[in-house]
């Protein structure tokens, strides 16, 4: 599933309080400051600073992003079904499809749609606050987008020191699932 082009945009969707905006920063961070691309972070989110929608892009390239805005995107990953209803038209065709388990019901066309129990991996971690970042190894081991050691290190330089443990916790479980998931070439 890796995914291989010059310029690859991202959408995380859900709702305030899930961290998508945490996410999207640190996905932009692994990918800028420690993978030495070119990284480009917007978000968007309802005026509620809880349960509102929420969105964060991230465009990702080794060249400069000439427009800062993702469009279409080759990965959108949602927490959340408005999310999954209201973004899922502009994924573009071929492109990665990752839902929450437990929240997002896929329509039939979504078939091959990676299920991620991300927020069920969260809570047995010990908190659901983490569930963005399971998301996050997950994303990140299945399509290569950016290096595991950049978004370790990006961790690390953002969150809560008492977050700390568990949030590399969770990044690890993610990527145990996408090796799972991801065939030996």
């Amino acid at each position: 599933m890796t995914v291989a082009k010059e310029n690859t945009e991202i959408r995380l969707g859900g709702v305030g309080g899930q961290g998508i905006a945490l996410a999207g920063t640190l996905l932009g961070k692994a990918a800028a400051i420690y993978d030495g691309k070119n990284a480009v972070f917007t978000q968007t989110h309802g005026p509620e600073a809880r349960g509102g929608a929420s969105r964060a892009d991230v465009i990702i390239g080794e060249k400069a992003i000439a427009y800062p805005f993702v469009t279409h995107p080759d990965i959108l990953a949602v927490l959340f079904p408005e999310a999954y209803e209201k973004f899922r038209p502009d994924l573009k065709p071929g492109g990665v499809l990752i839902v929450e388990a437990d929240l997002v019901n896929p329509s039939a066309e979504d078939a091959d749609a990676v299920r991620l129990p991300a927020t069920e991996i969260a809570k047995e971690l010990g908190s659901r606050l983490a569930t963005n970042i399971v998301l996050l190894g997950y994303l990140v081991g299945a399509t290569g987008v950016v290096s595991r050691e950049a978004m370790q290190d990006a961790i690390r330089a953002t969150v809560n020191k008492r977050h700390l443990d568990l949030d590399m916790r969770a990044l690890d479980a993610g990527f145990e699932l996408a090796d799972r998931d991801t065939p030996n070439d």
